[in-house]
């Protein structure tokens, strides 16, 4: 008798490939580049935030606003970029700045 066949057998091997060097999965983007060169201040700041929203190294963000997942991050030890917090001080009262992606906004 032979060896014992999986389904996966019936599958090619697809080799994954690599991000560039440096680049970690879980990582925010790294620095924005020159094609985003054009883009306002708030719009910075506003794609700086969504970069946090898709980080899932500091944990869920429904529910919750984005400061309130940065602090939650922070207590449980898991160092989020000072500068979303900077950016979420400078607008308080804007909920663009302050709600995640999947928060539901107001009417």
């Amino acid at each position: 008798m032979g060896r014992k066949r999986f389904i996966t057998d019936s599958y090619p091997v697809v080799k994954k490939r690599e991000g560039p060097p440096g680049h970690n999965k879980g990582e925010l983007a790294p620095e924005l580049g020159e094609d985003t060169q054009s883009l306002s201040q708030e719009e910075t700041e506003l794609e700086l935030l969504r970069q946090f929203d898709l980080a899932w190294q500091y944990g869920p963000c429904t529910g919750i606003t984005r400061l309130q997942r940065w602090h939650r991050a922070e207590q449980m030890g898991l160092k989020p970029p000072v500068e979303v917090y900077q950016v979420l001080k400078t607008h308080p009262e804007d909920s663009r700045f302050q709600c995640s992606l999947w928060h539901l906004y107001p009417l």
